[in-house]
């Protein structure tokens, strides 16, 4: 599986895909994934020695990346990426992949840093409206576009100690859905995708905040830390598909990486399926 996932694929050889939150975690992961299948990709972070570190692994085995720090809570930062990645390579963004992210305060509510709380959703929510804002003038132009963005299970029960978390994310799939609606007749498709659980230095937080969450849910990280978790060639079989002519038909939706992506290529989807409004079922 991995052979086939990261050889270069013709759909996506110099196609420009834009990485938020491409220093660590996921975003990294699918950095690297789509440089292996052969796209330029513009890694933006906070982070100048995690994008400095992304570069050099894209590099080894080939790839073409470019590097910008920016922050995703300024949206002028966001424009500036986008402009930078078009005079690097020559288009804006083909695709955009939006992952960064931060867990926010692990406690109840009532006990947490009302700064921490708002800034989760500043990054969590305002972050993936700042970065298409940013990309979709250009994708509008050209009549294309494939914009991934990072989501929870927003449609299971709520978790204790997660609700800056699970509000941004929550809010971020409802934004996803209504955006997918305004752009579906400009060939672009926006989707969110929950990756599953993986080893990242969010399950460190969730760890050493065990005294404040649910047991299980800290067995479940301490477990998903053992074993790495989700593959990164399922998450990239995932995102390589949401980024392909073959979901043209596919926007506004929550695919989970259970969901069998093979068997959404030909389908015809209710209107209502693989969204929030799941949580009815």
């Amino acid at each position: 599986m991995l052979d086939k996932v990261h050889t270069p694929h013709k759909e996506f050889v110099d196609k420009c895909v834009l990485v938020t939150g491409a220093g660590r975690g996921i975003g990294k992961r699918l950095a690297l994934g789509f440089a292996r299948l052969g796209a330029r990709i513009a890694l933006v972070g906070r982070s100048k020695a995690e994008i400095d570190l992304a570069h050099i692994e894209i590099e080894q085995v080939g790839g073409n990346a470019l590097r910008i720090r920016a922050d995703v809570r300024d949206p002028e930062q966001l424009s500036v990426a986008v402009d930078r990645t078009r005079v690097a390579f020559g288009r804006v963004p083909d695709i955009l992949i939006c992952a960064a992210g931060v867990t926010g305060p692990l406690h109840s509510f009532s006990q947490s840093s009302l700064k921490a709380w708002t800034e989760a959703i500043h990054i969590n929510l305002m972050g993936v409206v700042h970065s298409c804002r940013a990309v979709l003038p250009g994708m509008i132009e050209k009549r294309h576009g494939k914009i991934i963005v990072l989501a929870c299970e927003s449609d299971n029960s709520p978790n204790e100690g997660f609700t800056a978390y699970a509000t941004s994310k929550t809010a971020t799939v409802r934004f996803v859905e209504c955006l997918a609606a305004e752009v579906i007749h400009q060939n672009i498709q926006i989707n969110c995708f929950d990756p599953g659980f993986s080893y990242t230095n969010m399950t460190d937080e969730i760890i050493q905040a065990q005294g404040e969450l649910d047991p299980k849910l800290v067995s479940e990280a301490m477990e998903t830390r053992r074993t790495g978790g989700v593959s990164p060639e399922v998450q990239m079989e995932h995102a390589a598909f949401l980024a392909s002519e073959e979901s043209n038909h596919i926007t506004g939706k929550l695919i989970h990486v259970t969901d069998n992506w093979k068997k959404m290529r030909n389908a015809t989807l209710r209107a209502e399926a693989l969204t929030l409004r799941r949580v009815h079922k």
